[in-house]
C-alpha cells in the first residue's frame, strides 16, 4: 500500500510567478539591511522656472541656472539642450557627490505594502493588458481567430519556419529602432495560436516575439529609451558606436534565429523532445486549438482580422512618431475592440460578457507586472542602487582597457537585475560610468555598447523584467524557461564581449 501511496504521490512542480517573485521580493528587502544605504545628488530640469534643480542625499534642494557652465561645473557632461528640449527627463546623478545615508531597510510592514504599490505604479500597464485580453476575448468568441489560423497554416505548409524569422527580425526591428518591449503583450494571445498551428510549441513562439525585441533593444540604434538617453548622459552622440552596434544587431539576429530554428526543426519532427511537452494539451486547451474543422474565413472574419492588424500598425506609429504611452495604446485598442464587437454581429450584453471574460483570463499576467514592480520598490526605498553602483565605478578605476570593459559588462548585468528599466539606469549610472572609460584612454560610446549589452543580457531572465509576465500570459514556468534560454544566453554573452573588445582595439 505504501508503494502505491509513493507512485501517486503528486510530482513536484516549479513554483509559479508569482512565489518567484515574492522570493525575490524578500531576498532584495533582506539586501536592504546588508548593504549600506547611499546616494549621488540628482540633478533634474525644471521646466517651469527653467532651471537646475539639486536633491541632496539628505534630501535639501538646490536651484542653480540652467546653463552649460553649470553642467561644466558638476562634470556633468551632457549638453544644456538634451535637458530643455526633455530628451534626458529623469534625474540625472552628479558624479564625484555620493555619500552614505540613514539605513532605510525594509521590515515586514514594506514587503507587504510594496506588492500593492507595485500594482498602482504599473497601472497603465495593467490596463493595457485589461483591455487587450478584452479584444482578443472578442475575436475568439467571432472565430475570426480559428478562421484566420487555418487560413495561414493553408498558406505557409511545409514553410513555417517563415513565421518564425519574420516575426523575429519585425520585432527586432522594433526594438532597435524605438524599444519595442511592453507592446509586445499583445502579441501573445494572437501569435501563440499560430504557432501552436504550425506543430511547434509555446517556447518557440515566446523566443520570435520575446527574444526578437530583447535582441533589437540589447543592439540598440535609434532607441530613444536606451542608446539616445544613455548617449545623452554620456555627452556623445547616439551615431558613436552605431556601426558597432548595427554589425551586433545582425550577427546576434543570426544567432538568435539559427537557435530558435534548431529548437523548432526538433520539436516539429518530435514534439516529445518539446521542454514543455507534459503542458502539450493544457495549452493547447488554453489557446482553444480545435483540430476540428475551422470556420470559413468570411468576408466580414476578414474585415475584423484586417482593423485588428491595423491597431498594431497604428500602434507603432503612434508609439515611434506621436512619442503616444500606455494612455493612448489603451484607448487605441478601446476604440478597435468596440469596432470589431459591432462588426461581429453580436448583441451589446454578450459582447460585454465576451470583452470582460478575455479580460479576466489576464488577470495573473496584470498581477504579475505589478508584483514584479514590487521588488524594484522595495531596492529603491532601501537606497542601496546607488551604494552598489559607487562600490561598481570605484573598485575599476585605472584597470587595463580590456579586462575594465569585461568588467563593465558584467557590472551592467547586475545593475540591470536592479534597475530594470533602460531609461532609469543610463540617467543614473552612464554619468558616473562614462568619465572612468576617460581614465583608461577608451571612447565613451564603448561605455554605451556595455551598458546596452549588459542590461540586455540580464533582461533575458530577470524576475524583475517582463519575462516572468510573458511566461504566466502562457503557463509556462521559469525553470522551463531558463533551461531554453541559457545556452542561448551564453552564446550572445560571448558574442557581446567579443564585440567590446573589438571596439576596444579597433
Amino acid at each position: 500500500m505504501a508503494k502505491q501511496a509513493n507512485k501517486t504521490k503528486k510530482k513536484r512542480s516549479f513554483p509559479t510567478a508569482f512565489t518567484v517573485l515574492f522570493i525575490v521580493l524578500i531576498l532584495s528587502a533582506l539586501l536592504t539591511f546588508i548593504i549600506p544605504s547611499g546616494s549621488y545628488v540628482k540633478l533634474s530640469y525644471d521646466s517651469d522656472k527653467s532651471v537646475f534643480t539639486l536633491l541632496s542625499p539628505n534630501g535639501d534642494t538646490k536651484e542653480m541656472p540652467a546653463t552649460q557652465e553649470t553642467l561644466d561645473k558638476l562634470n556633468v557632461k551632457a549638453t544644456l539642450e538634451k535637458f530643455t528640449d526633455g530628451s534626458i527627463k529623469k534625474p540625472v546623478s552628479v558624479p564625484g557627490t555620493y555619500e552614505k545615508i540613514e539605513q532605510n531597510p525594509q521590515g515586514l510592514k514594506e514587503i507587504i505594502q510594496a506588492p500593492i504599490l507595485g500594482v498602482y505604479d504599473t497601472i497603465d500597464i495593467i490596463m493595457f493588458v485589461f483591455i487587450i485580453g478584452g479584444v482578443i476575448g472578442v475575436l475568439n468568441f467571432s472565430g475570426a481567430f480559428n478562421a484566420g489560423i487555418a487560413s495561414l497554416s493553408r498558406i505557409t505548409k511545409g514553410r513555417e519556419y517563415i513565421l518564425i524569422i519574420f516575426v523575429t527580425f519585425l520585432i527586432a526591428l522594433g526594438g532597435t529602432t524605438f524599444g519595442m518591449a511592453e507592446e509586445t503583450i499583445a502579441l501573445y494571445p494572437i501569435l501563440v495560436p499560430i504557432f501552436l498551428a504550425a506543430n511547434y510549441d509555446v517556447l518557440v513562439c515566446i523566443a520570435a516575439i520575446y527574444m526578437g525585441s530583447s535582441i533589437g533593444t540589447m543592439f540598440s540604434t535609434t532607441n530613444p529609451f536606451s542608446a539616445v538617453i544613455g548617449s545623452n548622459a554620456a555627452g556623445i552622440s547616439f551615431m558613436d558606436g552605431l556601426t558597432f552596434r548595427v554589425v551586433g544587431l545582425v550577427l546576434a539576429i543570426i544567432i538568435t534565429l539559427v537557435y530558435i530554428l534548431r529548437y523548432a526543426k526538433k520539436v516539429k519532427a518530435d514534439p516529445t523532445k518539446s521542454l514543455i511537452y507534459d503542458q502539450k494539451e493544457e495549452i493547447q486547451k488554453k489557446f482553444s486549438i480545435d483540430k476540428g474543422e475551422a470556420p470559413k474565413l468570411t468576408l466580414r472574419l476578414k474585415l475584423m482580422l484586417i482593423i485588428f492588424a491595423a491597431t498594431f500598425v497604428i500602434m507603432i506609429y503612434g508609439v515611434a512618431v506621436k512619442g503616444w504611452w500606455f494612455t493612448e495604446m489603451t484607448a487605441l485598442f478601446l476604440v478597435s475592440g468596440i469596432i470589431l464587437g459591432i462588426l461581429s454581429g453580436m448583441g451589446e450584453k454578450q459582447f460585454v460578457n465576451k470583452f470582460v471574460e478575455g479580460a479576466a483570463d489576464l488577470i495573473s499576467v496584470a498581477l504579475v507586472i505589478g508584483v514584479a514592480r514590487s521588488i524594484n520598490i522595495v531596492l529603491e526605498s532601501g537606497g542601496i542602487a546607488d551604494s552598489i553602483l559607487n562600490f561598481f565605478s570605484t573598485a575599476i578605476t585605472g584597470m587595463n582597457s580590456n579586462i575594465f570593459i569585461i568588467l563593465m559588462l558584467a557590472i551592467f548585468v547586475i545593475l540591470g537585475f536592479f534597475i530594470p528599466s533602460s531609461s532609469g539606469l543610463a540617467v543614473l549610472s552612464i554619468p558616473i560610468m562614462a568619465p572612468l572609460a576617460d581614465a583608461v584612454g577608451l571612447p565613451r560610446d564603448v561605455i554605451i555598447s556595455s551598458y546596452l549589452y549588459g542590461i540586455g543580457l540580464i533582461a533575458f531572465i530577470t524576475p524583475t523584467g517582463l519575462i516572468l509576465a510573458t511566461l504566466s500570459m502562457v503557463e509556462v514556468t521559469y525553470d522551463k524557461w531558463l533551461k531554453f534560454i541559457m545556452p542561448l544566453m551564453g552564446y550572445l554573452a560571448l558574442f557581446s564581449a567579443v564585440m567590446l573588445l573589438i571596439q576596444v582595439n579597433f
